[in-house]
C-alpha cells in the first residue's frame, strides 16, 4: 500500500503539464484552483473511503470531480477524457468526470459502474484511497468488497429520487462491515433547482433510517458533482446550508481505528529457509509485541517467548498493529499457517461455533445444512450452516423468518466449524471477525460474514402456527417452504389413506377404515422419529454430523 501512495505523491509533487493543442474544455479546466504542491505521504494521515448508493446517483461523477479538483488528473488524461466524453459521455458538451473511474468497456457502453475502482490522491492535509463501488443490486457483492476496508462511506442520494431500497441496503452493509462515519451526499441538487425543502426532506428520512444502524457520525451535504457545488468549497447556490464542503470534511473526519486492542498475530507463512532458522511471518492485526514477551499459540495452546522480531530492515525490539514482521521463538513448538499468536495472559480461546451476520453473494442460496469452506484471516477450515435465524428486511431493517438467503440477502446464522478456530467479534478485531464462505463445488464466494458479539443478535418473529405441524412431521421450521412441506405431508397422507383402504377391504366397514387411517396418521410420525433416533451413526461422526476425527465433513 505504501508503494502506490509514494508513487502517486512523487508524481503529484512534480506536476508537469505537457498537453499539445488543448481543447477549450481543457483550457477552462486546465489548472483547478485547489490543486497545490503536495507534501510527502508519510507526513499525513491516510483515509480510505468508498462512494456507494443506488444506481445512477452520480458516484463515479463525484469521485472524478474530486480527482480533478485535487490535481490528480494530468493533461494526457484530460485529453483522453475530452475524447471519451464526446463518444461515451452523458453530460452534453461538458466533460463527463465519471469516465475517469469507469474504465471497463462494458461500464462505458452502459453508463454504469460494474467493478470496484480504486483511486489514489492527496491534498495538503491527507492522503486518500477511494473506492468507487457499483450501485446496481446485481453487483452488491462488489460494493461490499470495497466497503470491507473503508474508514468512511460517502453515500450518494439522487435529489430527484430520494432514499431508495439500494440506498438502505448499502447503508446496512457499510454499518455491518464496521464503517461508523458516513457522509450523505444529496447529489444532483441542481436538477431540483437547489431547493432546500427537497434536501431537508431527504435529510430527515435518512437520519431516521440511520438511527437503526451503528453510525456514530453523519454529515448530510447537498452537492452537484457535475458542476462542483459544495465539493471543494461552499456553493453560493446553497446559501441556506452552513458547514464545510465535502473535501474539507474528508480532510478532517476521523478515521476508523484499525486492529484489535490486544495483540493478535495470524500466521501467514512458516519461514524455514534452512535448518538453522524457523520463523513465523504475517501482519500484526492488533496490539503490540516486544522481544522477550511470553506468547500463546492458538488453537493448540502451546506457550513460548519471543526471541527475535525481524522487520523489512532487520531486527527490531518491538512491533505494533499494521506492521509485517517475522517472529522467532525460544522454543520449538508446532505452529502452522492459520494459527494465531497472542499474549500468554490473553483470555481469547478457540471456538467451534459462531453466530454470524452474513451477506449472500451468489445466485445459489445459502441454506441450513450445507457445508462450506470458510476463510478466517489466513486460516481455511470447513463449516456447516447449522441454523438460519432470520433475514433482514432492507426496507425497515426488521428481522423476518427465512429458509435460505438468496443473492444480496442479509441474515443471521450459526456456523459449526470442523476444527477449533480463533475468532472474535468483528467490532473487536476485523482480521479474526471477518469470514468468507466458499462453495466447495465451484470455489465461488457464497457469502461474506462477520462474527457477532454476544447479545448483539436480534431474535426473529415467532414462526407461523403451521411450523408446529411440520416439526411434528419431522420437518425443521428452517426448511418450511411450500416444496418441503408438500414433500413431507404427501407421503404421510398417502400412508394413512392406504391403511384406511386396507382396513375397509378387510372389514367392509367405513367406520373401521376411518379409525385405522386416523391411528396411522397419528402414530406414523412418532415411529419415524423413534427409528431415526436409534439409527447407528457413521464411525467418527459427532452429534451434528460433523466429523469428530478431523476427516472432513
Amino acid at each position: 500500500m505504501g508503494a502506490p501512495l509514494k508513487k502517486i505523491d512523487e508524481h503529484a509533487a512534480t506536476f508537469v503539464r505537457l498537453a499539445d493543442q488543448p481543447s477549450k474544455a481543457q483550457l477552462k479546466l486546465r489548472q483547478p484552483p485547489h490543486a497545490q504542491a503536495i507534501p510527502a505521504a508519510s507526513a499525513r494521515s491516510l483515509l480510505r473511503f468508498i462512494t456507494c448508493g443506488s444506481v445512477d446517483d452520480g458516484k463515479s461523477t463525484l469521485l472524478g470531480r474530486i480527482l480533478y479538483e485535487t490535481g490528480a488528473v494530468f493533461d494526457d488524461q484530460l485529453a483522453a477524457l475530452d475524447r471519451d466524453s464526446a463518444r461515451f459521455g452523458t453530460t452534453g458538451d461538458d466533460l463527463d468526470f465519471a469516465l475517469l473511474v469507469d474504465g471497463l468497456a462494458a461500464e462505458r457502453e452502459q453508463g454504469i459502474t460494474i467493478d470496484v475502482a480504486f483511486r489514489y490522491f492527496s491534498t495538503e492535509n491527507r492522503a486518500f484511497i477511494a473506492a468507487d463501488t457499483p450501485g446496481h443490486e446485481q453487483y452488491t457483492r462488489n460494493m461490499a468488497t470495497g466497503a470491507s476496508t473503508a474508514d468512511v462511506a460517502i453515500i450518494l442520494i439522487d435529489a430527484r429520487k430520494g432514499v431508495l431500497p439500494q440506498t438502505r441496503r448499502h447503508s446496512y452493509i457499510v454499518s455491518m462491515l464496521g464503517v461508523r462515519r458516513v457522509i450523505v451526499a444529496v447529489n444532483k441538487i441542481d436538477l431540483v433547482g437547489y431547493d432546500e425543502s427537497v434536501f431537508r426532506a431527504i435529510e430527515t428520512e435518512y437520519r431516521a433510517l440511520a438511527a437503526m444502524l451503528d453510525f456514530i457520525e453523519i454529515h448530510v451535504i447537498p452537492v452537484s458533482a457535475r458542476f462542483g457545488d459544495n465539493i471543494v468549497a461552499p456553493s453560493a447556490r446553497t446559501p441556506w446550508r452552513q458547514g464545510p464542503a465535502l473535501l474539507e470534511l474528508l480532510e478532517t473526519i476521523d478515521g476508523a481505528p484499525h486492529g484489535a486492542a490486544q495483540f493478535r498475530f495470524p500466521v501467514q507463512w512458516v519461514n524455514r529457509p534452512n535448518l538453522d532458522f524457523r520463523g513465523f511471518s504475517g501482519a500484526i492485526a492488533g496490539g503490540s509485541i516486544a522481544v522477550g514477551d511470553r506468547i500463546l499459540a492458538l488453537p493448540r495452546g502451546r506457550t513460548s517467548r519471543i526471541a527475535r522480531i525481524i522487520g523489512p530492515d532487520g531486527d527490531i525490539g518491538q512491533a505494533a498493529a499494521g506492521q509485517s514482521v517475522t517472529l522467532t521463538l525460544t522454543d520449538e513448538i508446532d505452529i502452522s499457517r492459520g494459527d494465531v499468536i497472542v499474549k500468554a495472559d490473553d483470555s481469547v480461546a478457540p471456538a467451534r461455533t459462531a453466530t454470524v451476520r452474513m451477506l449472500a453473494m451468489t445466485e445459489t442460496p445459502v441454506t441450513p445444512g450445507r457445508n462450506y469452506l470458510v476463510k478466517i484471516g489466513s486460516a481455511l477450515t470447513t463449516a456447516r450452516v447449522t441454523a438460519l435465524h432470520h433475514q433482514i428486511d432492507v426496507h425497515d431493517y426488521q428481522p423476518k423468518p427465512a429458509q435460505a438467503l438468496a443473492m444480496n440477502a442479509i441474515g443471521l446464522a450459526t456456523l459449526r466449524f470442523e476444527t477449533d478456530v480463533v475468532i472474535e467479534p468483528y467490532a473487536q478485531c476485523q482480521s479474526l471477525g471477518g469470514l468468507l464462505l466458499i462453495d466447495p463445488h465451484d470455489n465461488s464466494c457464497a457469502a461474506l460474514a462477520v462474527v457477532e458479539a454476544d447479545g448483539q443478535a436480534q431474535a426473529a418473529p415467532s414462526p407461523a402456527r403451521g411450523h408446529a405441524l411440520l416439526s411434528w412431521l419431522g420437518v425443521s421450521a428452517l426448511q418450511d417452504d411450500a416444496a418441503v412441506a408438500r414433500a413431507a405431508i404427501a407421503p404421510w397422507l398417502a400412508g394413512a389413506g392406504l391403511t384406511g383402504l386396507i382396513a375397509f377391504v378387510a372389514s367392509g366397514r367405513p367406520l373401521v377404515a376411518t379409525a385405522a387411517a386416523l391411528v396411522d396418521a397419528g402414530v406414523r410420525p412418532s415411529l419415524t422419529r423413534l427409528v431415526r433416533s436409534y439409527r447407528p451413526r457413521a464411525v467418527g461422526a459427532s452429534e451434528d454430523g460433523l466429523a469428530g476425527d478431523g476427516g472432513g465433513i
